[in-house]
């Protein structure tokens, strides 16, 4: 077998949020963002100190987890990191051997194989460290016929706003500290099999004021993708120093969300109270000399604000929303490829000049 293949992964499973109120956050992604309610986890299930809610759209499962009372693990994520990503677990045909794999390349165990049993069936989960406190859990629901996994019933609850055509989690991107790209990115090679799909320095991203670096992680068959980023040197604090200095460390700085019809998805979001970042009407000016003929009329891309990217295989549509909680930490991009397999580097002056308006209005450039 190639040696790449150790570690066959079939997609992103969940993503598990640590927050202050989940039924509030369950309540917003349901609100703003079109998820439907899937299952439910506390008191009335005979949890104790934890209580989560789990919202679906196409293939994106988020969890939201919040302690019941004083001195959890998860009140001590937020009290240091405030709302943010912890677990973000990954689909796997066998969680023993995936994490005997990764153990025996160098990884640190966060979650030892468990079989989670109820009369739906058993879900086999285990786990490694990753940056900061972000753990990945391997899961292999394949004998698990349940709504998500033992402990949890179906949220039943009448309060369903309609879908936004969100499909899939395309990538997520990690902010890791001063000179760690390179070792989370050896990490991901050594331990998970990854390869480096593309490399961004500071002469590729950067303003007059800020700069970053990073580099795109990606397993065997392209489902999962992780850029990490670090800070590069700059006349003013950048984006990722302004993230690793208010979530007190490395973590994960935003999901993307794929869809098939940006136009319609963000024009619903926007009516929902979503906010994005706001790109400049210069930008509009030149982008079509850049990236040639498209599918869409430029008018609506360009009343929404959203960016226009090309590659070798065709071009991408992309926006960003400004962070989602009080830190400026986690945000979210919405995305629509059309061919393109890049992340849209064409863009990234017009981002960053959007992200540095708002970082001045916050104090924190």
């Amino acid at each position: 077998m190639d040696n790449k293949d150790f570690l066959p992964l079939n997609g992103t499973d969940f993503i598990e949020f640590y927050v202050s109120n989940s039924l509030q956050a369950a309540r917003y992604y349901q609100s703003a963002f079109g998820f439907q309610p899937l299952a439910y986890s506390g008191l009335s299930t005979g949890h104790k100190s934890i209580e989560s809610y789990v919202v679906q759209q196409g293939k994106i499962r988020l969890v939201f987890s919040s302690p019941l009372i004083s001195g959890t693990p998860i009140g001590k994520h937020i009290d240091q990191h405030g709302d943010g990503v912890k677990v973000i677990a990954l689909m796997v045909d066998n969680a023993e051997k995936a994490l005997k794999e990764t153990v025996s390349r160098g990884a640190e165990i966060a979650h030892n194989f468990e079989s989670l049993e109820d009369q739906d069936g058993s879900i086999h989960i285990s786990g490694i460290k990753t940056y900061g406190d972000t753990i990945h859990l391997f899961v292999d629901r394949s004998n698990y016929k349940g709504v998500f996994m033992p402990g949890f019933v179906a949220w039943e609850t009448e309060y369903k706003p309609s879908e936004l055509g969100l499909k899939y989690v395309d990538h997520m991107v990690g902010n890791v500290g001063w000179n760690d790209m390179n070792n989370w990115a050896e990490f991901y090679a050594k331990v998970m099999g990854f390869t480096q799909l593309i490399s961004f320095d500071d002469k590729d991203i950067s303003t007059d004021y800020t700069a970053l670096m990073s580099k795109v992680m990606s397993n065997n068959n392209g489902r999962i993708k992780f850029p990490i980023n670090e800070p590069a040197e700059g006349k003013k604090k950048s984006q990722i120093e302004e993230y690793l200095n208010f979530y007190e460390g490395a973590g994960v700085q935003h999901i993307a969300l794929a869809t098939s019809n940006i136009i319609e998805t963000v024009t619903k979001l926007k009516n929902r109270g979503v906010e994005f970042l706001h790109v400049p009407n210069e930008y509009y000016d030149t982008v079509m000399d850049r990236v040639g003929e498209i599918d869409e009329e430029l008018e609506p891309l360009k009343d929404l604000r959203i960016l226009i990217d090309r590659d070798d295989e065709g071009y991408l549509l992309q926006i960003f929303t400004k962070p989602i909680g009080p830190r400026p930490t986690v945000f979210y991009e919405i995305i629509q490829r059309k061919g393109a397999k890049s992340f849209g580097k064409g863009n990234f002056k017009a981002l960053f000049e959007a992200i540095e308006l708002e970082q001045s209005k916050r104090g924190t450039l």
